[in-house]
C-alpha cells in the first residue's frame, strides 16, 4: 500500500493530467512507495501537450537528451531535436515501463475539487458524474493546455473551415486550398514551411514579429546510438554540456541586466543571418523585431524564412478588424479571402488549472484567491489550499533550459509532502507570510530582466504587466530551494490524540 513500516498512514493521491508532469510525479510517488494513486486524464491516453499537437512538423525546441527524465534516458533519439511523434511514444513508454496504465483514468474529465476542511481530504468531481476523495491533490495540467483562440467579430459568419494548430484537423486536405495561418510564433514557423508548398495561397497574419535563429538540428546516426548504449557516460555528458550552455550562458542573461548586452549581440547577429535568406529587403525589415532579443521566447527554424519566399505565401502585418464568411479584413481596410483558418494563436497560459475549479479551505475558488494574478510558493503552494499543489505553476516556466529538470524538483519537492500526511500529518497549508515573501522576491528579481525590460508583450506577462510565468532563476537555484521541503513554511495540523478513560 504505502510508504515506511506499519505505523504511516494511507495516503491516497489525485493527478490531474498525464503529461510530463503528471507521468514524473507518479513515477516518483511509486519509487517512494505511495502506490494509492489515480491520474485524471480527460483525453483517451497519456502524453499532454505532446499528445495534443499534432500539427505537421510539431518538435521541440530543447535538446532531446535533456528534454527527457534524467531517470529515463532514451539512446536512440533519432535526431537533436525531437519530432512530437517520437517524445510521444517516450512518455508511453514511460508509462507502461513505471507501471502506470492501472493507475490511469482516461476520458475522465475532472471539472471540480473542493477541499473539506473536517475531513482533511479533497473531493474530486468529474464530467460523468463520479465524486472521490483524496488526501493529496496535484494539478499537473501545465501551462500550455488551454488553446487562445481570439474573440473577432464575424467568425460565426466564416463559411471555411477553421481550426486551432493544436487541434489539427488530420481530416481537412490542405492541398489546393486558400489558407490563412493567424500568427506567427512556435507553431506557425514549424508547420508553415510544411504546408506551404501544397496550397494554393498561403496568407500569413503576423501578430508580432519574432526572433528567430536557425535551429542546429541534425539526425543521429547509428554509431551514436550504439555508443550510448554500450557507454551511457557519453549520453550523459552530452546532458551535461547542453545543461551548463544553458545554465552559465544563456540564463544569466535573460534574468540579469549584466552581460545582456553582449547576449543581444550575439543573437541579432544570429537572427539577422538567418533573415539574409529572406530575397524580398522590404519583407525582411517587416520580420525584424524593434524589442530586444529574449524579451519573447527566441525561436529556432531553417525553414521558416525560405518558406516566405515563395510566390504563394503572403504575410499581412496589419490586424484582423473582422472575419468575413469567405476572409478576412484587416484594419487598413483590405479584404483578404480564403477558405481555411489556422489560428497559431498559443494557449491560456494564466489558466493553471482550467477549467477545472478548485475551491480551497476557506470556500474561496482558486482563480478568485489569484484576482490579482498567480502566484504559488515556489510555483508549488497556495495559502488556503491545504494538501494542493501544482507542477509546472506560477513562475516556474524557463526561459532557457528545460522545463522537465523543473518538474522533476517539484516532483521531489510534492514526494516529501506525502511523506508528512503518511507521518500522521493532516493538512499542510502554506503560510501567507512564506507566500508573500516569496512572491515579493520573485517579482522584484522579475523586474529586471528581459522578459519585463525588453520592451515586448509576451504571453509571460498577464493583462496587469505582471510576470506570472516565468522563473527569476536557474534551474540550479530551483533545485536548491525545492530539495528540502521545510515544515516551518507550511501551517501543519495533525488529528486529535485519543483522551484515554
Amino acid at each position: 500500500m504505502n510508504v515506511g513500516n506499519g505505523r504511516d498512514r494511507a495516503v491516497s493521491i489525485a493527478i490531474v493530467g498525464s503529461g510530463f508532469s503528471g507521468i514524473g510525479l507518479a513515477i516518483a510517488l511509486k519509487k517512494a512507495g505511495f502506490t494509492d494513486l489515480t491520474i485524471y486524464e480527460k483525453a483517451d491516453g497519456p502524453g499532454g501537450v505532446w499528445r495534443d499537437n499534432t500539427y505537421p512538423g510539431a518538435a521541440c525546441d530543447a535538446p532531446s537528451h535533456l528534454y527527457s527524465y534524467s531517470f529515463e534516458p532514451k539512446p536512440d533519439w533519432t535526431r537533436r531535436f525531437a519530432e512530437q511523434p517520437e517524445i510521444l511514444d517516450y512518455l508511453r513508454h514511460c508509462a507502461a515501463k513505471y507501471g502506470l496504465t492501472p493507475h490511469l483514468r482516461l476520458r475522465t474529465h475532472v471539472t471540480d475539487a473542493d477541499y473539506d476542511p473536517a475531513t482533511g481530504r479533497w473531493r474530486v468531481h468529474t464530467a460523468d458524474g463520479g465524486t472521490a476523495e483524496y488526501d493529496l491533490l496535484v494539478a499537473a495540467c501545465g501551462q500550455l493546455s488551454n488553446p487562445a483562440v481570439p474573440a473577432l467579430p464575424g467568425q460565426d459568419r466564416f463559411t471555411g473551415t477553421a481550426f486551432h494548430s493544436a487541434r489539427w484537423r488530420h481530416d481537412h486536405d490542405l492541398e489546393g486550398k486558400r489558407v490563412a495561418v493567424v500568427g506567427n510564433g512556435a507553431s506557425a514557423i514549424q508547420f508553415v514551411p510544411l504546408i506551404a508548398p501544397t496550397v494554393e495561397r498561403l496568407t500569413v497574419f503576423q501578430i508580432e514579429v519574432h526572433w528567430i535563429s536557425r535551429k542546429p538540428d541534425r539526425v543521429y546516426p547509428r554509431w551514436r546510438h550504439a555508443l550510448n548504449r554500450r557507454a551511457p557516460i557519453a549520453q550523459r555528458l552530452s546532458r551535461l554540456g547542453i545543461f551548463l550552455w544553458f545554465e552559465l550562458l544563456l540564463n544569466p542573461a535573460l534574468v540579469s541586466p549584466h552581460g545582456r548586452r553582449l547576449l543581444s549581440a550575439h543573437i541579432r547577429a544570429m537572427c539577422r543571418f538567418a533573415l539574409l535568406s529572406v530575397r524580398d529587403r522590404g519583407l525582411r525589415a517587416r520580420l525584424t523585431p524593434r524589442y530586444e532579443p529574449g524579451c519573447k521566447r527566441i525561436l529556432t527554424s531553417s525553414e521558416y524564412y525560405g518558406a516566405l519566399n515563395r510566390p504563394n505565401v503572403h504575410v499581412v502585418d496589419s490586424p484582423i478588424a473582422e472575419i468575413t464568411p469567405y476572409g478576412a479584413r484587416t484594419a487598413d481596410g483590405d479584404h483578404h479571402t480564403f477558405d481555411t483558418i489556422i489560428w497559431a494563436t498559443g494557449f491560456r497560459s494564466q489558466d493553471f488549472v482550467a477549467p477545472m475549479r478548485v475551491t480551497g479551505s476557506h470556500g474561496t475558488e482558486l482563480n478568485a484567491a489569484w484576482k490579482d494574478g498567480a502566484r504559488a510558493y515556489l510555483g508549488l503552494a497556495v495559502n488556503g489550499f491545504p494538501n494542493f499543489f501544482l507542477m509546472y505553476g506560477p513562475n516556474t516556466n524557463v526561459g532557457s533550459g528545460s522545463i522537465v529538470h523543473m518538474l522533476e524538483s517539484q516532483a521531489a519537492y510534492i514526494v516529501q509532502a506525502a511523506r508528512l500526511l503518511a507521518k500522521g500529518a493532516t493538512s499542510l497549508d502554506v503560510r501567507a507570510d512564506v507566500l508573500d515573501r516569496f512572491d515579493e522576491h520573485a517579482q522584484r528579481r522579475l523586474s529586471t530582466s528581459v522578459w519585463n525590460q525588453g520592451g515586448c508583450d509576451s504571453w509571460y506577462l498577464d493583462g496587469d504587466r505582471r510576470n506570472t510565468n516565468n522563473w527569476p532563476g536557474s534551474m540550479t537555484g530551483y533545485r536548491r530551494l525545492t530539495r528540502r521541503l521545510d515544515p516551518a513554511d507550511y501551517h501543519l495540523e495533525h488529528p486529535e490524540p485519543r483522551k484515554h478513560a
